[in-house]
C-alpha cells in the first residue's frame, strides 16, 4: 500500500465510525443538555407547523421561543465543541514552523481562548444585569437569555482550561504533535 493511499480515508471508514456504539460515559453534561434543548426546539417547531398549517391559527409564542431555543442549542453546543477541541482553526501555519514553536503557538492560542471566553462571559453577565425588557410574546425577562449565554461562555472558558491542561500533558495539540511526527519521519 502506498503512502498516499494510507493517508486518504475511505468511505467505509466513516461508516465504521458512525456504526460504532455510543460511549455514554465519555459524554459531558453539555451533550445531554444540548440533546434535550434540541428536542424541545423540535417539539416547538412541530407545534408551530401544526397550528399554522393544520389548524390555520398559529400560536404567536412558538416562533420567538424557537429563536431563543436555537440560540441555546448554539451556545450549549459550543461548550461541547470546546471540550472536543473541534472549533475551526488555522492549521496551515503549523506546517511551516518548527515543532517546538508549534507547541508554544498552541499554548498561546489556548490562553487567548480562555481569556476571550472569560471576557465575553463577564460582558454578557453585565449586559444581562442591565436588561429590563420582557420577551414580546410571553411574560418572561430577556435577561434570562443573556444569563444563559454568560453561563455558556463561562463553561467554554472552563472547558478551554481543561483543553489547555490536556495540551500541556500531551506536549501540544493533536495538530502540532502530528506535525512533529511528520518532521521526525522526513
Amino acid at each position: 500500500m502506498s503512502e498516499t493511499s494510507r493517508d486518504t480515508a475511505e468511505a467505509t471508514d466513516f461508516d465504521e465510525e458512525l456504526d460504532a456504539p455510543i460511549r455514554w460515559r465519555e459524554m459531558g453534561i453539555e451533550d445531554y443538555l444540548v440533546f434535550l434543548i434540541f428536542w424541545v426546539l423540535a417539539l416547538d417547531i412541530f407545534v408551530q407547523f401544526f397550528t399554522r398549517y393544520v389548524l390555520n391559527d398559529s400560536l404567536s409564542w412558538t416562533e420567538e421561543i424557537a429563536r431563543y431555543l436555537l440560540i441555546a442549542v448554539g451556545f450549549v453546543g459550543s461548550i461541547m465543541a470546546v471540550r472536543k477541541n473541534s472549533h475551526i482553526m488555522v492549521e496551515f501555519l503549523f506546517r511551516f514552523v518548527p515543532p517546538k514553536f508549534g507547541s508554544t503557538l498552541t499554548y498561546c492560542a489556548d490562553v487567548g481562548r480562555i481569556a476571550f471566553f472569560a471576557m465575553l462571559s463577564a460582558t454578557s453577565f453585565r449586559l444581562a444585569g442591565k436588561t429590563r425588557q420582557m420577551m414580546v410574546s410571553i411574560d418572561f425577562p430577556k435577561s434570562a437569555m443573556y444569563y444563559m449565554v454568560s453561563v455558556c461562555l463561562a463553561a467554554m472558558a472552563i472547558r478551554s482550561i481543561q483543553v489547555f491542561v490536556r495540551h500541556i500533558r500531551q506536549g501540544g495539540s493533536r495538530i502540532s504533535l502530528e506535525h512533529a511526527r511528520h518532521v521526525e519521519k522526513g
